[in-house]
């Protein structure tokens, strides 16, 4: 199962949940991450976080969702936004149709140099915990809507 999640800038949200659900989804989904309007560079402590947890960040860049909208790119089954800018804007059609959902969290490049440990991670506390809910109760050949079931299940949680 591919996944996608959005955000505007693709710096640091949306690539802490594309890590979460890559490595503890790992053999079940695979997860990409894309912005609306790219910073082109991942923020630096969002590196800084994963690898201290031991995620792979080799592949960590930051990139324009048009890429995902290209003929030869991986089919989607969902796309997930986490944070409200990227929800409300109109996306591309994604081939396949893709389930959507929100996964709201604040935004921690958004805070002050000195307050980047605490806001990333409680950004990342509640990513990790939303990406697990999901991942457990996610069936193993879901259809769309059971998909959309346990993505919208766990989308509000805090």
């Amino acid at each position: 199962m591919n996944i996608l999640v959005l955000c505007t800038g693709n710096s640091a949200r949306s690539i802490l949940l594309e890590a979460i659900l890559n490595t503890e989804g790992a053999g079940r989904v695979r997860a990409y991450s894309a912005g609306s309007q790219p910073s082109g560079k991942v923020h630096p402590y969002s590196l800084t976080l994963l690898a201290a947890r031991g995620y792979d960040t080799r592949e960590a860049q930051s990139k324009s969702w048009d890429v995902f909208a290209l003929p030869d790119a991986p089919k989607m089954d969902a796309v997930i936004t986490v944070c409200a800018s990227a929800a409300g804007e109109t996306c591309p059609i994604w081939p396949g149709a893709p389930v959507r959902a929100h996964w709201g969290v604040e935004d921690p490049a958004a805070a002050a140099e000195a307050d980047w440990p605490a806001a990333f991670e409680t950004a990342y506390r509640l990513l990790h915990k939303r990406a697990r809910a999901f991942l457990d109760a996610l069936a193993d050949t879901p259809t769309p809507k059971d998909l959309k079931s346990a993505l919208d299940a766990v989308g509000t949680l805090s």
